[in-house]
């Protein structure tokens, strides 16, 4: 037997099998069976080398939570000595403080949970505000983020030849002059303006002219989509030769995914760290080379 093992649940088959290509390691199923009360069962293969890598990206997670920890629980019970966690999308990242008295700090509580479960977490540019570092977050564990701003750089500049990079805001700064700087692309950010979960105002800089450029707006998740449909509606207006939108984590949440492409923009692109129509840019080569190194 192989002295490590990648297990996959039913959705993250994909993407494990591609780690296991890439890195010419054996994987394998987990099998969930859900009861009609709405508990689950985990089952794991029998045998277990040292080393298992569980695979399974976090979007809508609280019933993903459970089966997780399950999932890594029994593989300990079977013998593995190291368990570790490949999870494309992290969940709870952005409740990172107490906004209102009695609140939860979800990053705090969630990052705790798998820091105690797992030996070490892979992710893909976790949605990190008030902390710099993911370990962080994910506390008595090894904590790896990954970033996508490469392979999303090599796409763009295989599809446009000048273009012009927009981060809807503030926080997106650091993240688009990633993209574009080894690049020479040009990029700016907007200035949001929030009044409330679903309602958002995007202002470009004053002396900004998108006229005749190739526009494509990025950003590290989506969504309900009003941050990227308010960035739309304010390129739009300087008439763009084309505008595209780029994201890391399509979570699209109910209509966004609609009333962004009703926007008139020409491509929406995402990573394939959540499985959605959208998925352009896939990030296993990148998660590859980090889960060999664990």
């Amino acid at each position: 037997m192989s002295d490590i093992l990648l297990l996959g649940f039913a959705e993250s088959r994909r993407v494990t099998g591609q780690l296991a290509d890439l890195l010419a390691w054996p994987s394998d199923g987990i099998e969930v069976h859900r009861f009609p009360d709405g508990e689950s069962r985990v089952r794991l293969p029998a045998e277990l080398p040292q080393h298992v890598v569980i695979c399974l990206s976090l979007d809508h997670p609280n019933e993903k939570l459970v089966e997780l920890l399950l999932a890594a629980d029994a593989a300990r019970a079977g013998g593995a000595e190291k368990v570790s966690l490949v999870a494309p999308y992290l969940c709870y990242m952005r409740q990172d403080m107490a906004f209102h008295p009695g609140e939860a700090v979800s990053q705090k509580t969630i990052g705790s949970l798998l820091g105690d479960s797992f030996d070490a977490v892979v992710t893909v540019d976790p949605h990190l505000h008030r902390i710099e570092r993911l370990d962080q977050a994910v506390t008595s564990t090894q904590a790896v983020s990954l970033t996508a701003t490469r392979p999303i750089a090599e796409f763009v500049a295989d599809h446009f030849e000048r273009p012009l990079l927009i981060g809807p805001d503030e926080e997106s700064l650091q993240w688009v002059s990633s993209i574009a700087e080894g690049w020479g692309f040009d990029f700016t950010v907007g200035r949001k303006e929030r009044m409330g979960d679903r309602n958002v105002r995007i202002c470009l800089p004053d002396d900004l002219s998108v006229t005749g450029r190739d526009v494509v707006i990025v950003d590290d998740m989506a969504s309900t989509g009003r941050t990227m449909l308010a960035a739309v509606e304010s390129v739009k207006s300087g008439n763009p030769a084309s505008l595209s939108l780029i994201v890391t984590h399509a979570l699209f949440v109910g209509d966004a995914e609609e009333r962004i492409r009703a926007a008139g923009i020409d491509h929406l692109w995402s990573t394939d760290t959540i499985a959605h129509p959208t998925n352009a840019i896939g990030l296993a080569p990148l998660m590859a080379d980090a889960i060999r190194n664990l």
